[in-house]
């Protein structure tokens, strides 16, 4: 299950059943799940812990120190749940001590070729990067988002859960969820009606997130007033909440 050209630290800790490939290298503090597969020349860094039925394709770099220039050799993690795929030449970095110490990812995510997940990042979930598509430092990425080819988010900006972003758009504030956006930068595009039917909400589903769309997005309302009247509209609606939510907890302002 091990080639013998693979260079696996001693303290590495690997499941009996973990594959590696030839020039595969593990660092120390590694933390491998059962039946995951390191690739041929992939690097799994060190203060890396790797759930079950991961798939790390051939070079692809994995728990490596972060780009960030405060970054002093502190200890921080990379955290990977279950069944993702990482493709070849993908980066996934760990965090910092001013982010929290920690970048995590969720489980069954796709991270296509040359995608990369920066620093004190948290992906949820059932997530998409397509080649290329970069996230900065600090982006939260919530479950079910997909993020077209050569994409970027800025740092401490937010992705909400079924959201699609276009390939090539620049995304520089929050996007909220069930949205599409497009652009440089970004604009919101619309309802990823196509991605939310697939994933099975209902017709009344549907029916509640236009409406708070047209509310917030489409109506004169000040935003405190558009809120304020959704939560009495809708407010017991659990797609409608967490779209409140979300942009209540908006810091770096919302995509429009």
């Amino acid at each position: 299950m091990i080639h013998p050209t693979a260079q696996i630290h001693p303290a590495a800790e690997l499941a009996d059943n973990v594959e590696v490939g030839p020039y595969a290298v593990i660092g120390e503090h590694v933390r491998i799940g059962p039946g995951t597969r390191i690739g041929a020349h992939a690097v799994i860094d060190n203060y890396t812990e790797i759930g079950r039925d991961n798939h790390i394709y051939q070079f692809a770099s994995v728990g490596a120190e972060p780009q960030d220039l405060k970054f002093a050799g502190e200890e921080s993690w990379l955290r990977i749940g279950d069944r993702n795929r990482v493709r070849e030449f993908a980066t996934l970095h760990r965090g910092t001590a001013d982010g929290g110490g920690e970048t995590i990812v969720g489980s069954d995510c796709l991270f296509m070729a040359y995608s990369h997940v920066a620093h004190d990042c948290r992906v949820g979930n059932h997530v998409i990067l397509a080649n290329g598509a970069t996230l900065a430092g600090h982006v939260i990425v919530e479950d079910f988002a997909i993020l077209g080819g050569l994409s970027a988010v800025h740092q401490f900006s937010r992705v909400g859960a079924h959201v699609m972003i276009s390939g090539g758009s620049m995304v520089g504030q929050d996007v909220v969820p069930y949205a599409m956006a497009q652009g440089d930068r970004a604009k919101i595009a619309g309802i990823n009606l196509i991605g939310l039917k697939r994933r099975g909400f209902s017709e009344q589903a549907l029916k509640n997130i236009k409406t708070a769309y047209k509310v917030v997005f489409r109506s004169n309302l000040r935003l405190e007033e558009a809120l304020a009247q959704l939560e009495a509209d809708l407010g017991d609606q659990e797609e409608i909440r967490h779209f409140i939510e979300f942009i209540k907890g908006s810091e770096r302002g919302l995509t429009r």
